[in-house]
């Protein structure tokens, strides 16, 4: 048998008492259950050891469902992530477990209209009270009005602070199993979103803006700190690894540091060493969601000597997601805190310094520029 043919498919009758390593190792044979069990190898083999910095990326509807107690916060706790992107939504969502509210499971084919009349919110087959929403955007509207919000500042801050409240809410009812934004701020995490004004979060410090709220969330600033994380990563003999669930904005967000750092700066990065993604979206209809990671080197977001360490496993990241949680768990020994939240400020003062000093060179651009003017729209002329 050659190298190429792989290992042999020998396929036993599955017992009663089988383990979910046993399980995954011995029975996703092919297709995306291999693509599944090979990302489950390679974290737990090369991306959830020390000198690698871990992000992830967050899209979809995953902690109405519950995953952000029951699999991402269990994660953070054993240092497997070490930063995150994630949609407001998500966020927001994951503050009703954490203020005791009830979120229950029901029928994606119940009546709409009925649920309306009832009060009754659906997301697909879960289901909870209008009143939950409205009891959350009331929590949100009293902290914002506290000082420490008062000012400009980046997302990662601003659910920093939103976490630290939500913690001492947790504590007073005694929920026994906390939340992401809640653990993330406990463990020191950097939680950060592409778009803040694209959730519920956002429409309150929106509608506070228009009671002279000095809220301001500076995407500049995200930018800046998630750029400057992915450089840090690499210090020492450090690698960058990309953890996506699902797609969207938060996915691009997350890649988009290593041509931030090349294309932008003008510091020289070789993009994140470890991609790997669950998604069901295709790639050919052009949309970031579904491009693959080899298309993700010809924009400097994957090294490409890396390729054999990225892996895309077509599926509901419902499903992935809680059996890669329990394989790592079970196979990874917890891994020191990086607490990047604390070190935002370190890291970033490292980036500004190497990225002026790269400025203060004579570029192939500043070269190519002499003898050229440019309208005040920037369209070039010559001289």
């Amino acid at each position: 048998m050659s190298k190429q043919q792989g290992q042999k498919i020998a396929p036993v009758p599955l017992s009663t008492d089988i383990g979910v390593v046993d399980l995954i190792d011995n029975y996703f044979t092919a297709y995306n259950s291999a693509r599944l069990r090979e990302i489950c190898q390679l974290l737990s083999r090369d991306v959830f050891q020390g000198d690698v910095t871990v992000g992830v990326s967050l899209s979809g509807a995953m902690t109405p469902a519950g995953f952000g107690v029951s699999a991402l916060a269990p994660l953070i706790r054993s240092g497997f992530i070490d930063w995150m992107i994630s949609t407001g939504a998500n966020l927001y969502h994951d503050m009703h477990y954490g203020l005791g509210f009830e979120l229950f499971a029901g029928s994606p084919f119940a009546d709409d209209v009925k649920l309306r009349e009832q009060g009754t919110i659906r997301i697909y087959d879960i289901m909870f009270g209008y009143d939950v929403l409205l009891e959350t955007d009331a929590f949100i509207r009293k902290i914002l009005q506290a000082e420490p919000f008062q000012k400009r500042m980046g997302t990662a801050e601003f659910h920093y602070l939103l976490g630290k409240y939500v913690r001492e809410v947790e504590k007073q009812l005694g929920v026994k199993h906390s939340c992401l934004l809640a653990t993330a701020y406990e463990y020191g995490v950097p939680i950060y979103t592409s778009s803040p004004g694209d959730s519920s979060i956002g429409m309150n410090v929106a509608a506070l803006a228009l009671e002279g709220s000095e809220l301001v969330l500076d995407p500049a600033i995200d930018v800046n700190e998630t750029a400057a994380i992915a450089y840090n990563a690499r210090e020492g003999e450090g690698k960058s690894a990309a953890v996506i669930l699902g797609g969207g904005s938060p996915k691009n967000f997350l890649l988009q540091t290593q041509p931030q750092i090349h294309e932008v700066l003008g510091l020289e990065e070789r993009g994140h060493d470890y991609f790997v993604q669950f998604t069901d979206a295709r790639p050919d209809t052009g949309g970031l969601s579904g491009a693959t990671p080899s298309e993700a080197v010809s924009w400097g977001k994957i090294d490409p000597d890396e390729l054999p360490s990225t892996i895309v496993c077509y599926t509901d990241s419902t499903i992935a997601l809680p059996l890669v949680t329990a394989y790592v768990l079970n196979q990874c020994q917890p891994r020191p805190l990086k607490r990047l939240y604390d070190r935002r400020e370190e890291i970033l003062a490292t980036l500004q310094k190497d990225y002026l000093a790269a400025r203060a060179k004579p570029s192939v651009a500043d070269s190519a520029s002499e003898g050229v003017a440019t309208y005040p729209c920037g369209t070039p002329i010559r001289k």
